[in-house]
Order: C-alpha cells, then structure tokens, then sequence
C-alpha cells in the first residue's frame, strides 16, 4: 500500500479507503490510486483485511470430503458453496480418500489457515482430534457420517430407511437370493446400509446368507470383480449395491457377462445418466446437496453463537423406480 501511495502521490490513508471502497475519495483521485495498484499487481490482503473488520474472522470455512471428482462429493460441495456464497464467505475443499490420517492433516491444515469453521466428511473412526479447536471456539459440523470420540452437529441420510426400502422392493418382486455389495465396513454409512439390508430380510422372513455378501470395496474396479465372484459363486437373483461406485461396478459385471436384464439391480446413490442405460437404473437416491446445504446452515447458527445441544439431523431418501430393479426371478 506503501508502494501504490508513492506511485499515486497520495497519502496511505487515501490508499486504504479506495481500497476499501470508502464514498469519500473522489472519483478521479480513486481512479488514479487504482491505476497505481494495478500498475504494481497490487492486491489487497483480504485474511488481514478480515480479522481487523469482523472480530477475528476470516470470511471462509473448510470442506473435507470423500472425494471431490465423485459426484456424491461435488453436489455436497456444491450445497454448502451455494449457502456459504449467500453469506459472503468462501470454501476451502480437499479430499481424504477414505484416510484417517489425511483426514487429520487436512482438517488441522484449514484451522491453522484460520476458517472460521469445518465440514467434515469422516474418514477416521476418532475426530477427537479437534477438541482442543472446539473447545477454542472453532465451529464444527459433520456430514454424512457422524463424528466418533467427540459430540458435534451431523447431517445425514437416513441410509438404514434407504436400504430396507431397496431391499423391500426387491422381496416384494420375489426374490429371496438377494446380493449386497458394501463400502469399507468401517464407514458408518456403510454399517447403516447393511444395518437396512439385513432387518429387511428379516422381517421377511429370509435368513441371512454370508455367501451374498461381499463388503471392503473401495472402487468400481473392486466393486466389479466382487460382483463376477458373487453370480459365479452363489447365482444371487438380485443384488443391492449400497453406493454408486459400487452400482457402476455391477453394471458393468452384469453387462460383461450379458444378464443385465435377468438379475435385477438396485444401488444407493443415484448416478449421471442412470435412466439412459438399458434397462435404466433403479436407485436410492440421496439427496447430497440438501445435505451439504443444511450442513452449512448448522455451521453457521454454530457460528452466529448457537449453543443448544448438539443434533443429528436427517435428510430422507427416496426409491427410484426405472427398470432394473423392477426384473421378476427366473
């Protein structure tokens, strides 16, 4: 600023309320402070300009997701932004992909950047790391899946509602050979999801079959192979596929192998041209941007001085009928 008042011949001061948008510089004279400062590159330094303006904040918030290139992540992503943008406030967003230690380095490496509060996407089975933050004053929100050894604001689906009713809808066509393909057991949503997948059997009657089962598949590549082994091994009628990198690893099983229209098929998550494909995929959809969105709103009641108990909030799912989850048992 120094530098751009020399160049202009104007006083720092002058500077400072052109910079800042100040009515009271004239227009001529702003316009030749602004000739300096773009003469020099000059940018104004907008974390500084912050913390002397609003009480120590920053004007932006942290985002840790999954990861940012699924499309589950970008439409939260995506939720929070449009929230956050009402506010005048800028997100900052990583991906962890599905480590705990990552998730750590990326959380701790936004609050040393001074946000003003974290959304978190949980990789890890232990978010204690942040008490010391918390208990600081750092707001703090969880999405899609709770926070383990810390009480905090989580906003998720209901994935174990979401599953009974994929399930259920499957038994009601008559199947009784049902496949479920899993996320990494230790993600919570995953837990929630076979949680659905076995109380709806159940209460159908059907006794649980290991054999169906296959968890741990972190990819479409894992989810595909998983899918081979489940119809060479135990020939399941229909199979749940419990996330969305895990349904286009079916699909492109069953298509391989040609039975795509004699085994039926339902995922959890809806995906990008779903109801283009033959036959068109039937799914739980999740509503991620409502997710990311009312995550947003939380944190920012957190940060406007909310201090009622902390709550679990919940988005509803919905079935989503197209076709291949609509395939009678031979």
């Amino acid at each position: 600023m120094r530098d751009v008042a020399a160049l202009a011949r104007v006083s720092l001061k002058t500077v400072s309320r052109v910079v800042n948008g100040e009515a009271t510089v004239g227009p001529e004279l702003a316009a030749r402070v602004q000739r300096a400062a773009d003469a020099l590159d000059y940018r104004p330094n907008l974390t500084a300009r912050n913390l002397r303006s609003s009480g120590g904040r920053t004007r932006t918030i942290g985002l840790v997701l999954e990861n940012v290139a699924n499309p589950f992540s970008s439409a939260l992503h995506r939720g929070v932004e449009d929230v956050a943008r009402a506010r005048g406030v800028a997100v900052f967003a990583g991906s962890v992909d599905e480590d705990p230690q990552r998730e750590r380095a990326l959380a701790l490496a936004l609050v040393t950047r001074r946000v003003d509060g974290l959304i978190i996407v949980p990789a890890g089975d232990d978010q204690s790391y942040l008490a010391n933050e918390q208990r600081a004053g750092l707001s703090l929100v969880f999405a899609d899946r709770p926070p383990r050894l810390l009480r905090a604001d989580a906003v998720m689906s209901d994935n174990a509602v979401g599953a009974q009713t994929a399930v259920r809808h499957l038994i009601e066509l008559g199947h009784t050979r049902i496949g479920f393909l899993g996320d990494l057991r230790r993600i919570a949503s995953a837990a929630d999801r076979f949680t659905g997948y076995s109380e709806a059997l159940t209460a159908s009657g059907i006794e649980l079959d290991e054999a169906l089962i296959r968890f741990d598949l972190a990819n479409a590549d894992a989810a595909e192979a998983a899918t081979r082994s489940l119809l060479a091994d135990s020939k399941p009628t229909a199979v749940f596929a419990a996330q969305n990198l895990i349904t286009i690893g079916a699909l492109r099983a069953l298509r391989a192998i040609g039975i795509s229209r004699r085994v039926a098929l339902v995922g959890f998550d809806d995906l990008l041209l779903a109801d283009m494909l033959e036959p068109a995929v039937t799914v739980v959809a999740q509503d991620p941007a409502a997710i990311g969105a009312k995550a947003c709103e939380v944190l920012f009641r957190r940060m406007d001085g909310d201090d009622s108990p902390q709550q679990n909030h919940t988005i509803p799912t919905r079935l989503i009928v197209r076709g291949s989850g609509e395939i009678v048992p031979s």
